[in-house]
C-alpha cells in the first residue's frame, strides 16, 4: 500500500475517533415507528452527485436508482425523501451521518473493511467492479497499455484506491473531484483515460459513444447505504426490511431493470 493510502485510512481511524465523540450531541427527532430522524418527517439522505444513473440531476429533480430505493425505506417509515448533496470525502468517512447532516448515505458506496470502521452498512443493494474508460479508438485496454499516459481517478473512491495499488510506475494519476468531471476530462482528451465502477462506466459511453469501456478488472465490490457508526441501528433495520419486500415483491427486479436494461441482476442479491 503506496502513501497516499496509507494516509487516506490514517485519516479514516483518525476521524471515526473524533467523530464518537460528537456524534451524539445532534438532535433528532423519533418518529411513530420509533426510529430517530434528524429532521421531522423527513428522512435526510446524502449523497455526491452526479453519479448516474444512481443519482443525478433530471428535469430539476434528483432521481436514479438509490433515489427510488431510499423512496422504499422512506415510504415504510411514513417520511418523505430529502436529498443533501456533500462532497463524497465526507460521506465515505461517515462524517456527513456522524455529524447529524443526514440521517443515511446513498451514494453508489462500495462496502470496504475502511469504511465499516466509521459506517454501519445495510444489506448490500448492488455488486460493481471498477472499469476502464477511453476515447473510441484510443486502444488503452489495461493498466499497462497507459504507459507514459495520465489515468483520471475519482477523489476518495475505491478506483481512486485501485489505481494506486495498481498503475505501473510511468502512469500519472490525475485526480477529481466528482464523477462528471472525470468523465469530461476522457471525452474532451484532457486525460488519456479513467477508472471508475464499470455500471457508471457503461451508462456514460452508451450514451456518449465516441468513448468505450475497454477493460474491467475483477474487484468483487458491493455497494451498502450508511448511517453513523453504532448510532442508527432502528433506521438500519427498516431499511433492510424495505429492500428485502421489494425484493420479495418484485419492486426490486422492476426498478434493476428501469436503470441497467442491458445487465443481469446479480443473484447473490435476494
Amino acid at each position: 500500500m503506496n502513501r497516499r493510502a496509507l494516509t487516506a485510512v490514517f485519516a479514516v481511524s483518525a476521524l471515526g475517533l473524533a467523530l464518537t465523540a460528537c456524534a451524539t450531541d445532534t438532535e433528532k427527532t423519533t418518529t411513530e415507528s420509533g426510529v430517530q430522524v434528524v429532521n421531522s418527517g423527513k428522512l435526510t439522505v446524502c449523497t455526491h452527485l452526479p453519479y448516474e444513473p444512481f443519482q443525478y440531476n433530471k428535469g430539476g429533480e434528483v432521481v436514479g436508482f438509490d433515489v427510488d430505493l431510499m423512496d422504499l425505506a422512506a415510504d415504510d417509515l411514513g417520511l418523505e425523501q430529502e436529498i443533501v448533496n456533500t462532497p463524497f470525502e465526507t460521506i465515505e468517512t461517515g462524517q456527513a451521518m456522524a455529524t447529524g447532516k443526514c440521517d443515511i448515505a446513498a451514494a453508489g458506496m462500495t462496502i470496504t473493511d475502511e469504511r465499516d470502521q466509521v459506517i454501519d452498512f445495510s444489506d448490500p443493494y448492488f455488486e460493481a467492479t471498477q472499469a476502464l474508460l477511453v476515447k473510441k479508438g484510443a486502444g488503452y485496454d489495461s493498466l499497462e497499455s497507459l504507459d507514459g499516459k495520465t489515468l483520471g481517478v475519482q477523489v476518495a473512491t475505491t478506483g481512486e484506491q485501485y489505481a494506486n495499488d495498481n498503475v505501473p510506475d510511468g502512469v500519472e494519476i490525475k485526480v477529481f473531484e466528482d464523477l462528471a468531471l472525470l468523465l469530461e476530462a476522457v471525452k474532451s482528451g484532457t486525460i488519456d483515460a479513467a477508472i471508475n465502477d464499470n455500471t457508471v462506466l457503461v451508462d456514460y459511453a452508451a450514451k456518449n459513444p465516441d468513448t468505450e469501456m475497454t477493460a474491467e478488472f475483477e474487484t468483487g465490490e458491493q455497494y451498502g447505504f450508511g448511517v453513523a457508526e453504532g448510532e442508527n441501528a432502528d433506521l438500519l433495520d427498516a431499511v433492510n426490511k424495505a429492500f428485502a419486500d421489494a425484493h420479495e415483491d418484485g419492486t426490486y427486479d422492476k426498478l434493476f431493470e428501469k436503470y441497467f436494461p442491458t445487465l443481469d441482476k446479480p443473484t447473490s442479491l435476494g
